[in-house]
């Protein structure tokens, strides 16, 4: 199996828009979460997010495009044109420009379209629903717009798979290259789902933060014994992945090698995860198979660290089971506590920042750990980041439906 380098990075985040925006928002342990501006969010028992700050789509789109596409699909276009460039790829023309595909993942797809098109239909009768209602709103439109906007050629996919989609996506995209199907792929995750019909219906799962309205920034805290759910977030975090001789061949930088995938179903609960961990550890044993890691190799791991109080318990236990007394000797943080949960896009963000993470040596933070969970006993990084040395680490998602994936990251030698 063909190698497999990270050779671009681009990101659209709560804490910054562009990689060195975000990765310095990151290491100075900056929190983007603040009350809803995009809406009248007075009646719902959550009223804060982490919205994109003063988001204005013309800045980097034209207002054509804009007018025809969904927040979701800006996201992954305005993050993927960065990590295009990054990669260097808008300066090469490919000999066979099937060989590049795009495959992203998205949890929900184009919610505010959706609630326009309900409204009008409600209010005014169907002959008013927007036309472009359905293109703008499937999910399947942010790869589409993203290979229409970059000229990509090759296959384009979107993966659904709720909040593991931006790590199944990267994880298929590692596949296609190392398999021969691809030499470049464009991968990620993106996501917009803060309307008030996206919130209402995770009030109403009681899944969000409701005690931390009058304080946004401390609200995401994983781990913390106060943590009482997650935050929503948005935004589109993309890597260039590309063969490993191809991106030396035209003399590409490379942050890390992605080095292994493992993904597995619960296949005990829609929403909750197995208490036992096991869906978890096996996502966690199948990734560090694939990548030939043993379990003493990995120096950090970004966990999915949602802030909920039945996630965080089992997601330690999972780690504790897969890695055993290892697991106290290594880093696990939960960026979440810096941008929220972007779903769909979670995988894509987490990544980037494990990526840059090996890059750098330097482990992020979790923010509001004031108080570990007596059942969260591992070294979570608390309040600030820090440096120190990372020759592999893990990302990890888990998601509605019992879906758990894994992707491992190695350090360029």
């Amino acid at each position: 199996m063909r190698r497999v380098a990270i050779t671009g990075l681009g990101i659209i985040s709560p804490i910054g828009i562009g990689i060195q925006t975000f990765w310095q928002s990151v290491k100075d342990g900056v929190s983007g979460i603040g009350p809803i501006t995009r809406f009248d969010a007075s009646t719902l028992a959550c009223r804060i997010a982490g919205e994109i700050k003063n988001y204005k789509p013309t800045d980097f789109l034209d207002h054509r495009l804009v007018q025809r596409t969904a927040i979701f699909s800006q996201f992954a276009m305005i993050a993927g044109q960065e990590a295009w460039q990054d990669a260097g790829l808008d300066k090469y023309t490919f000999n066979d420009p099937s060989r590049c595909s795009v495959l992203l993942g998205n949890g929900i797809g184009g919610l505010e379209v959706d609630d326009e098109a309900h409204r009008k239909l409600f209010d005014k009768g169907n002959s008013r629903i927007p036309a472009m209602t359905i293109p703008k709103m499937i999910a399947n439109e942010a790869a589409g717009n993203v290979s229409m906007f970059l000229g990509i050629k090759g296959s384009a996919h979107v993966l659904v798979t709720a909040c593991a989609s931006g790590t199944d996506a990267i994880g298929f995209a590692f596949d296609r290259i190392r398999f021969g199907r691809a030499d470049v792929v464009l991968t990620g995750g993106t996501e917009s789902t803060i309307t008030e019909y996206g919130l209402g219906g995770f009030c109403q799962l009681k899944a969000l933060s409701t005690e931390f309205n009058d304080t946004p920034q401390k609200a995401s805290r994983p781990f913390d014994k106060d943590r009482d759910g997650f935050v929503m977030g948005e935004g589109a975090g993309i890597l260039i992945l590309e063969e490993w001789e191809h991106a030396k061949r035209r003399g590409a930088k490379i942050y890390a090698e992605l080095a292994g995938y493992g993904a597995s179903a619960d296949a005990f609960h829609l929403t909750a995860p197995s208490p036992d961990g096991e869906g978890a550890l096996l996502a966690f044993q199948l990734a560090l198979q694939d990548a030939n890691f043993k379990p003493e190799d990995v120096d950090y791991i970004n966990a999915h660290g949602t802030s909920t109080p039945i996630n965080d318990p089992i997601e330690t236990k999972a780690i504790k089971r897969a890695f055993g007394e290892h697991a106290y000797k290594l880093a696990v943080s939960s960026t979440k506590s810096m941008t929220g949960h972007t779903l769909g896009a979670a995988g894509g963000i987490e990544t980037v920042i494990t990526a840059l993470a090996v890059q750098n040596d330097f482990y992020p933070a979790t923010l509001n750990l004031d108080e570990p969970d007596a059942e969260c006993d591992l070294d979570y990084v608390p309040h600030r980041g820090r440096s120190g040395t990372i020759n592999a680490a893990l990302s990890v998602s888990l998601g509605f439906g019992g879906h758990n994936s894994v992707i491992a990251v190695r350090k360029v030698t």
